[in-house]
């Protein structure tokens, strides 16, 4: 079944912790597993798929959500953005700092605003064009500082935030077309992902031969802690589908706001990022664009909805 229209305070208290807590978790074991094993990204992410798929067959089975009937063939063009958007994703992460990571991931805004006006002939407000230049020159600022700034970590920020963008515009869509949600759809994007990554991964992370990520060696702490990420992983999922449409939008992007914030102060303390003054302007830019787009578009929300006028 679906899940409630309403959940118990406590509940939704526990769920938004969770979501918050996994959240963060899973960027720092993510970066974790890349410093310390090299644990090959195309791989771990087809792990994290199939714990995924895993995860929904018992979210199922305890009917949690119901899952509905869906045309194969229209889901893979959703997988292969899904694989994409989250490989380049993790690439980020992998090859930039964690807070480099971070801000480039909020470039996902002005880049989908820009994708809904020119191919669906959306419009927007000033004031919601106007927050999204502090969020594209903080971004710029804080790159043009990190000392451990690279050419490939960058490219593959950039290619993520547009394949990002696509998706989220494109998956809102499906969602909308199809009438799922997002555990119904994530029920067949799992697996088809992880069978899809099977093929794709021994191209470009070869398993054996000289240089094959099996023959080189593989601790089993390595292995449980990347499946430990997958569990997380799920964790992250499962979390954002009890808590949406359970929260109001300011609630739900505040929680946003706070994952953002650690991450980047946890970033820091954990891996040892450096940060220099220059960037720390960067950051307060960013998070001001974020934060104002956040308080604009809820605002433009508000004044359209119709106001009901009782009878006396």
């Amino acid at each position: 079944m679906s899940p409630p229209n309403e959940l118990p305070q406590t509940l939704l208290l526990v769920c938004l912790l969770i979501n918050i807590a996994s959240s963060i978790c899973i960027v720092f074991l993510n970066k974790y597993i890349y410093i310390t094993y090299g644990f090959p990204n195309i791989t771990m992410t087809g792990i994290h798929f199939f714990v995924t798929s895993l995860g929904l067959v018992v979210c199922k089975h305890f009917d949690i959500f119901a899952p509905k009937r869906l045309d194969l063939k229209r889901m893979i063009p959703l997988c292969l953005t899904f694989c994409g958007f989250v490989v380049f994703t993790n690439l980020s992460l992998q090859k930039n700092t964690v807070g480099t990571y971070q801000l480039f991931k909020t470039m996902t805004m002005p880049v989908i605003l820009l994708i809904q006006s020119l191919m669906y002939n959306k419009t927007y407000s000033v004031q919601v064009k106007l927050t999204v230049i502090p969020i594209i020159v903080g971004v710029f600022v804080n790159s043009s500082y990190d000392v451990r700034f690279n050419i490939v970590g960058t490219a593959f920020a950039i290619v993520g935030v547009f394949v990002t963008s696509f998706y989220q515009v494109w998956i809102g869509a499906s969602q909308a077309e199809l009438q799922v949600n997002s555990m119904q759809l994530l029920f067949y994007q799992a697996p088809m992902s992880a069978l899809l990554l099977l093929f794709i991964a021994p191209i470009f992370e070869p398993p054996i031969g000289a240089h094959g990520w099996l023959v080189q060696g593989l601790s089993v702490e390595a292995v449980l802690v990347v499946l430990l990420s997958g569990v997380v992983a799920f964790s992250v999922n499962l979390s954002i589908f009890w808590i949406i449409g359970n929260t109001s939008p300011l609630t739900y992007n505040m929680v946003g706001h706070t994952k953002l914030c650690v991450t980047l102060i946890g970033g820091v303390l954990l891996f040892q990022d450096p940060l220099q003054f220059n960037q720390v302007i960067g950051i307060i830019l960013t998070l001001t664009g974020v934060i104002s787009y956040t308080y604009v578009k809820i605002d433009e929300q508000n004044r359209a909805k119709p106001i009901t006028m009782t009878k006396p």
